[in-house]
């Protein structure tokens, strides 16, 4: 995941110091935020001077139509209309080498997204535009999940409240890029900073519910009524590489992987027509209680006698509330 670096973010020393601290640590983008002010353009020209790391424009106007000479004058690699303030019938330019998003604040549904065509990605804001320090709503992971299920070939980055426990989170779920203002500056330096954002030991506030995959789009299937296409089509449907088994009331039965299948088929290779399902069935599958933390969750998959791509999630009874998944992590950082 990268970091964009909100480079007004530091009221204490001048823009310059600011630019040359953010890029001699290397951060991936910088953060302009435009809230309906052309002198940020004036800005941008003096940072092309120092330095060529991309710059990450969020535009907050009633009148956009006002910056578009100014891109194409001035160009960005990145820039991001605010839709609440966008007036009717506004079309997004065509800017050449320019990735083009549509930020939304978090009362906004994912779904005005597809409004608009051309777009590369959404930027979803987890506290209020323009207040530094806030505190990231966890209703936005539920935001991410679902544009992430209504456009999966589109990127998605996050603006607001990231510190190093909901970086991990984000990178979990497989955002692409996070915006960092305050946390950036607050800490000792901008590099132990960014250690943060990138590590994988944190401190936690959220629980596993707060960002799990929840059970309504977790694949699974009932013991009661268990068949093999039943199970072949619950993991390929789902895509994660497993399936849960589930009683009636939803209570964990054990889980069906790749490798539980592939077993199986092994044993009774002789006898294909007669496959014995229930054998398939691993009764005593690793899990995570949905009241647990991520330092938690941390330390059970730290802990592990095998590698953990993926762990059911349950309640304290044992009923099954849905799933976390690795493979963002494993894509991205390992």
């Amino acid at each position: 995941m990268k970091i964009s670096a909100s480079i007004y973010s530091d009221p204490n020393r001048p823009l310059h110091e600011v630019i040359e601290d953010l890029v001699s640590h290397q951060v991936d983008l910088l953060h302009v935020d435009c809230n309906d002010d052309p002198k940020v353009f004036d800005d941008i020209r003096e940072i092309r001077k120092q330095t060529q790391v991309p710059i990450d424009l969020h535009i907050i106007s009633e009148d956009p139509e006002k910056y578009i000479f100014l891109l194409r004058e001035t160009p960005v690699e990145y820039v991001t209309f605010q839709y609440e303030n966008l007036p009717d019938g506004f079309r997004f330019p065509e800017l050449k080498n320019t990735r083009l998003g549509l930020a939304v604040i978090t009362p906004t549904p994912v779904s005005v997204f597809g409004q608009f065509e051309n777009l590369d990605f959404i930027l979803i804001m987890a506290t209020i535009p323009g207040q530094s320090g806030g505190k990231f709503d966890a209703v936005n992971f539920r935001k991410i999940r679902e544009f992430r299920k209504l456009f999966p070939a589109k990127s998605i980055h996050v603006d607001g409240g990231v510190n190093a426990e909901v970086s991990f989170i984000l990178r979990n779920m497989g955002v692409t890029t996070s915006v960092s203002g305050s946390y950036l500056f607050r800490e000792k330096s901008i590099g132990n900073a960014l250690m943060n954002l990138t590590k994988r030991d944190v401190e936690s506030s959220f629980a596993i519910s707060d960002f799990m995959i929840p059970l309504s789009e977790t694949p699974y299937v009932v013991s009661q009524d268990l068949n093999f296409e039943q199970v072949l089509r619950s993991i390929e449907q789902g895509n994660v590489g497993f399936c849960m088994v589930l009683e009636d009331d939803h209570k964990l039965s054990g889980i069906i992987s790749n490798a539980d299948v592939r077993r199986t088929l092994l044993s009774h290779i002789s006898d294909l027509r007669n496959i014995p399902v229930h054998e398939m069935i691993n009764r005593n599958p690793l899990t995570i209680n949905s009241s647990d933390t991520v330092v938690e969750l941390l330390q059970k998959i730290k802990h592990a006698p095998f590698p953990v791509l993926y762990l059911p999630v349950v309640d304290d009874a044992e009923f099954a509330v849905g799933i976390v998944t690795f493979v963002n992590l494993i894509k991205g950082e390992l």
